[in-house]
């Protein structure tokens, strides 16, 4: 912003979240939904800030009446990386190998493909994370690859996960600039918004809106926008990774949410 708009001047306010301060609490506990955003949006209504800057994944798919979402940048690698001791791939890990994850998207999809790994929960920043693999507590660990590039650690990836066998979570790897309803800052941040991301992540969020999903419910969305188009695969799981249901819907860019949501439709037929 202060690129753009030469002499003005943008501060920074940090601040910590419920999900950011209780890390040895599973998300369920502290509350799901939401967990990782609410007291920025207090602050905003609270006129304390003028802007948030969210990981889209963390925002609930309901805004709070007051609010609105301004820009959606484009987005990082939303892709799901394992990162093991041997730097093996994830086929190539031993039987019961342990995983460590806080995410019941990544365990129930590992699962469903190695039943015979056991899933340990670890939560914690991605140095905490590593620390714990690196003492042995786990022998690999499932992450965002777009939070080991953030700092330049993609060297310890030893095999990105494709869609097809854990499909990210909904708006991974994207962020959201949230303010409140009705001021002008829409448009002095405009050009940081960037369509195809925000069609993909439109589409994604449609799908788990459909299924009133948050943290808590092991649900995957990966969106493709290209041109006027859009293609999605939406994947709803089990915890234990016994049951999967996964399906893909194309259409046009414009009916981006209605896509997402009549893939729901689709897999809720289906039993899911």
């Amino acid at each position: 912003l202060e690129e753009r708009y030469p002499g003005i001047g943008v501060g920074t306010i940090t601040i910590k979240t419920s999900g950011d301060r209780f890390l040895n609490t599973p998300i369920k506990a502290i509350g799901g939904k939401g967990i990782f955003v609410k007291e920025i949006e207090e602050a905003l209504l609270r006129k304390e800030i003028d802007l948030a800057v969210h990981s889209m994944k963390d925002l609930p798919t309901e805004i709070p009446a007051g609010l609105r979402l301004l820009a959606v940048p484009e987005r990082e690698d939303p892709r799901d990386v394992l990162v093991s001791l041997a730097n093996r791939p994830l086929k190539d890990l031993p039987q019961g190998a342990r995983i460590g994850t806080g995410s019941l998207r990544r365990q129930a999809q590992i699962l469903y493909h190695r039943p015979d790994l056991s899933v340990r929960p670890m939560r914690g920043n991605i140095d905490t994370r590593l620390r714990k693999l690196e003492r042995g507590e786990v022998d690999a660990i499932v992450m965002a690859a777009a939070g080991l590039k953030r700092i330049g650690r993609e060297n310890r990836i030893s095999e990105y996960l494709s869609p097809e066998i854990c499909l990210s979570a909904v708006a991974q790897g994207a962020l959201g600039l949230e303010g409140r309803d009705g001021e002008p800052l829409m448009d002095e941040i405009a050009f940081l918004h960037h369509l195809p991301t925000s069609l993909e992540v439109e589409a994604e969020r449609g799908f788990l809106r459909r299924l009133g999903g948050g943290c808590q419910i092991p649900v995957g969305a990966r969106a493709w926008a290209s041109e006027d188009r859009i293609r999605l695969a939406g994947v709803i799981c089990d915890v234990d990774g016994s049951k999967l249901f996964r399906g893909e819907i194309a259409g046009s860019a414009k009916d981006a949410e209605k896509l997402g949501q009549e893939l729901a439709e689709r897999l809720l037929k289906n039993g899911a």
